[in-house]
């Protein structure tokens, strides 16, 4: 049965033909998707679109229409998930993260290693960067499998690109995945604890590095977070890139009880990003002062992450979350998750729970 999907749902954004790609290459259910990013300035698929379906019809042998930059609808027809190393190049500044955002779901049950080595953009404006995929999503993956390796091998940029990842993992349940899921924890993130530490990383560019924009932003970063009183670790870091350009992603760990809960950490990220006529005290205030409102909201997941972990909760019902801000990401994420999955969403407040339906 051919799965029907609107792409134009809410915010009609990308993010349901990403979702969609996952689940159906996790699930074996074929799909078809209209009015892609339909509201948008330039609607339909991107580069990074693009780069999924070519990237997951070679992972699992799918059949797919032809698709072309701006294509606003396609069909996708998935096989089996094959083992191996791919090479992927989005071929532009088009985001690493949203492209894993397809790739990862169904990787993390392929039936033996999987490696991703993929060229793009590492940070974006519009999109969570690899030092947040690598520091604050991947951790509470790692239930799902035996082992994930992530490494950044070089910084890109917008608009010229030419940053590469390096992702293996090794999973952990190499049958039917659903026979498996009971022996998973729950995703429970719902009482953040206590705030234990506080670490961040600055990027950027050597056409930078001159103008000591990396250690301004630290500064100014860790002048706003003392009213926290909380330890604080920033790290600073210049590279060779082919455009210049810089962020600061800062992420909080907490505590539950005595420990860091390894199976359902707590770790709330915030981010800015460096831009042209943007002086880079204002960079690192913009980021601290974010994550303190992240931390003063109380949630334990924040904003960004929610609408990730949904994918990974739909696999776990009873998985429950508190997070900072229902977005409108989250709602179209929800919308793509009931049409593969036989579950609902409860949303109470900022609570969400799946359920089975």
């Amino acid at each position: 049965m051919m799965i029907e999907l609107d792409g134009n749902y809410v915010e009609g954004g990308g993010s349901i033909a990403r979702v969609a790609l996952a689940l159906s290459t996790l699930t074996g259910k074929p799909f078809k998707i209209t009015n892609i990013r339909a509201g948008r300035k330039q609607p339909g698929l991107k580069a990074q679109h693009l780069t999924a379906v070519k990237a997951l019809k070679e992972i699992c042998q799918a059949q797919a229409s032809d698709v072309y930059l701006g294509s606003k609808e396609f069909m996708f027809i998935p096989k089996k998930i094959k083992k191996g190393t791919y090479e992927i190049d989005i071929g532009t500044a088009g985001s690493i993260t949203l492209l894993l955002q397809a790739l990862l779901p169904p990787c993390l049950f392929a039936p033996g290693k999987i490696t991703l080595k993929i060229k793009g953009g590492t940070s974006g404006k519009w999109s969570a960067s690899v030092d947040y995929l690598q520091n604050i999503l991947l951790p509470h993956l790692n239930k799902f499998v035996d082992k994930i390796n992530f490494k950044i091998l070089k910084r890109g940029y917008y608009p010229k690109g030419g940053g590469e990842v390096e992702l293996t993992i090794h999973p952990k349940h190499l049958q039917d995945f659903y026979q498996n899921l009971n022996t998973i924890p729950k995703i429970n993130l719902t009482e953040p604890g206590k705030l234990v530490q506080i670490k961040g990383i600055i990027n950027c560019s050597k056409f930078l590095e001159k103008g000591k924009v990396a250690e301004r932003i630290k500064q100014s970063a860790e002048i706003t977070l003392r009213k926290l009183d909380c330890p604080t670790d920033i790290a600073v870091e210049y590279s060779d890139t082919l455009s210049p350009g810089g962020e600061i992603v800062l992420w909080a760990r907490f505590s539950q009880g005595e420990e860091i809960n390894f199976n359902n950490p707590v770790i709330l990220g915030a981010d800015a990003r460096a831009e042209k006529g943007k002086k880079a005290e204002i960079v690192g205030q913009e980021a601290a002062q974010e994550l303190i409102q992240e931390i003063k909201s109380g949630a334990s997941v924040d904003k960004y992450l929610g609408d990730q972990l949904l994918m990974y909760m739909a696999l776990l019902p009873g998985s429950k979350i508190n997070v900072s801000e229902i977005t409108d990401h989250c709602k179209t994420n929800m919308y793509v998750i009931e049409k593969f999955l036989d579950v609902g969403f409860v949303v109470k407040g900022k609570e969400v729970e799946v359920i089975k339906k």
